[in-house]
């Protein structure tokens, strides 16, 4: 890396850093202030408070990044054509694209810790986030429960029925399980008070349970009660039980593979969302770079009108973006289009619009401008 290069880099890092701890920052007020009454109900020790806000920071990094880029993009580089140090670079040799070079790879750099944090731990921060504020405000820890659990597994023909299903203890109450042959006939039906699941061995344990098996005719052939059974044959997990009433919003990139694994024989209108957001999360990660591919060109500048006008398109180009995704969002749930085109129309849209504004700034050609008819 030249020297140049280092200094273009330096001159990024600077307002980056300080963008992006303003808007953690700026966050953690507004959540204090909108929390502030259930901490002081619930009064938890500061290790509670500690947990809380650590689930919570990987979800506004993935959204301050792409803000922060965005924000340190467009004031490095209007301090460098204020100075003239663009043209200097410009007249060294040095092409717009090779001194944009070090921005677009720390872009590349953000989109692969965005990446990062939106693989799991972001998913998980949004649905977590009303269930510990509620531990806190009620002074205890809740258990994650599930009540009326119906689960339908049409691959082995077996239903499953609970009234109660803890996913942290890994535990049913109450439930009712039925067996059914190829013909869609029932052969045998579990009923228990409870059942655990062990997730190192893949065994179920039934307590106070009934086994019934039917023959043919519809007729009782077996009819056993066990304080005890160990059900080895079920391929089920509490995880894949509780999958059916979990929402795709909060759910990582495992739990979406596993959920489109085990539930592919769900009618593809139910599956969209879980589709859609399996795309969202590798494409929203890319906001980081796109937001240097586009915002770069615009900061670049060579008078104060243009430095005005490139930093109101870039910012409007950059919530044209959050407005078309929202939009494409919303109509890859409702199965309306592809979940590829859903997740990553709007990335390309912006991708093409960053190299055309980068061809333009190479080229030495005025950016567009907004222009209102019967206004000079």
């Amino acid at each position: 890396m030249s020297i140049l290069d280092r200094y273009v880099l330096k001159k990024f890092l600077v307002p980056f850093a300080y963008c992006f701890f303003g808007f953690v920052s700026i966050w953690f007020i507004f959540d204090l202030a909108d929390n502030i009454g259930d901490f002081i109900k619930g009064q938890p020790s500061f290790e509670v408070l500690l947990g809380y806000y650590a689930t919570q920071v990987p979800e506004i990094i993935v959204i301050a990044l792409p803000l922060a880029a965005l924000l340190a993009i467009l004031y490095a580089l209007a301090a460098m054509s204020r100075a003239n140090e663009i043209i200097s670079m410009l007249g060294a040799g040095r092409s717009v694209v090779r001194i944009l070079c070090p921005l677009i790879f720390a872009g590349v750099i953000l989109s692969i810790i965005n990446a990062y944090f939106n693989y799991e731990s972001a998913p998980k921060a949004s649905g977590v986030k009303k269930i510990i504020i509620s531990e806190i405000n009620d002074g205890k820890k809740k258990d994650r429960t599930i009540r009326g659990n119906l689960f339908i597994n049409r691959e082995d023909k077996r239903f499953w029925f609970a009234s109660k299903l803890s996913i942290e203890r890994s535990i049913l109450s109450d439930i009712h399980v039925v067996q059914q042959d190829s013909d869609g006939k029932i052969i045998e039906q579990w009923y228990a008070n409870e059942a655990k699941f062990e997730p190192d061995t893949g065994v179920w344990f039934f307590k106070n349970a009934r086994h019934v098996i039917v023959d043919q005719n519809g007729d009782i052939t077996t009819n056993e009660l066990h304080d005890s059974m160990v059900i080895d044959k079920f391929n089920e997990t509490i995880w894949r039980l509780a999958s059916s009433t979990l929402k795709a919003d909060f759910l990582s990139v495992p739990e979406l593979r596993e959920y489109l694994k085990f539930n592919s024989d769900y009618p593809e209108k139910r599956l969209a969302p879980y589709r859609m957001h399996l795309h969202y999360r590798w494409a929203t990660p890319t906001v980081c770079f796109l937001v240097v591919l586009v915002a770069a060109p615009c900061g670049i500048v060579y008078s104060r009108r243009g430095m005005l006008g490139g930093v109101a398109l870039a910012i409007g180009l950059f919530f044209s973006l959050v407005f078309l995704s929202n939009l494409f969002l919303a109509l890859g749930k409702g199965g309306r289009v592809s979940p590829f085109i859903a997740a990553w129309g709007p990335m390309i849209a912006f991708f093409a619009v960053g190299l055309y504004l980068l061809w333009m700034r190479s080229t030495n050609r005025d950016l567009p401008r907004l222009r209102i008819p019967g206004l000079s």
